[in-house]
């Protein structure tokens, strides 16, 4: 695990920003670069920074394929806090993504089990999932996957927890009752199963998630801890994050990185 300490959370959102518009770049040509995209005011930021390049000419998507982690459900797609609404405002609808390659999955599916069985199956047809990036919750839920998942879940429908719930209520006018209790989520083991992982922690409400995350064991409790088990998981944090770090903790990453920018000039 690599963990990448940033002053402030627009320096995480550039720093992820670049490593993204990289790695699709450096991808060779063929079959289309897989992408595993997050929502919520995380990856905003960094959604933003990507636009930039794009526009600048320093990256395209023109053959980048996309799979969101998660959609609730029971919102239609246009509904304000929807996220293939989130996706198309914030971000698709600004780069030169063919719209055939963007996936999410549909919380309105007739058949629920069937459309997340579906979902991991166009992943595979695709020869899995390149790039999967995420944030997490306070409690080190990512995607949808809560305190108590299984650490080898697959795309599944999930209940979501009053907490979850009251912390995204932020987007439905402060109001719990009206975030949606269940939803469609990736699994831990579909995030697993990506070639590379890259997790966005910002700010001191995440400090805790980040803290079990790197120096507690592996627990599906705080399901971010399965990156430890991951060959190329990258956690990039900002400053405020780290607050419940051991000093030595941040000193032995920052050393590892500084190493790192060395070999890399």
């Amino acid at each position: 695990m690599r963990l990448i300490i940033q002053p402030d959370k627009e320096r995480v959102a550039e720093w992820a920003a670049n490593h993204v518009a990289r790695r699709i770049s450096s991808a060779k040509g063929g079959k289309p670069f897989v992408l595993g995209l997050p929502t919520g005011s995380t990856p905003l930021g960094m959604y933003e920074k990507l636009i930039r390049l794009y526009r600048a000419g320093k990256v395209s998507f023109s053959n980048v394929a996309t799979f969101n982690m998660d959609e609730y459900v029971g919102l239609p797609h246009d509904h304000p806090q929807a996220y293939h609404r989130f996706m198309w405002d914030n971000f698709f609808s600004h780069i030169d993504i063919p719209e055939k390659n963007v996936n999410i999955l549909d919380g309105m599916a007739k058949d629920l089990e069937a459309e997340c069985a579906r979902y991991e199956g166009a992943m595979e047809a695709l020869g899995g999932v390149d790039l999967f990036i995420g944030g997490v919750g306070a409690d080190g839920h990512i995607a949808f996957n809560e305190p108590g998942s299984s650490l080898s879940s697959r795309t599944r429908i999930k209940t979501l927890t009053s907490e979850t719930r009251l912390a995204n209520s932020r987007f439905f006018g402060g109001n719990p009752a009206l975030v949606p209790s269940m939803a469609l989520t990736v699994g831990v083991g579909t995030v697993m199963d990506a070639r590379e992982v890259l997790v966005l922690v910002s700010g001191q409400g995440k400090a805790r998630a980040l803290r079990h995350g790197v120096e507690f064991g592996v627990n599906h409790m705080w399901t971010i801890s399965c990156l430890q088990l991951h060959a190329k998981a990258i956690i990039v944090a900002d400053d405020d994050a780290t607050v419940e770090l051991r000093v030595g903790t941040v000193r032995y990453f920052a050393e590892v990185e500084a190493a790192n920018l060395r070999n890399d000039v």
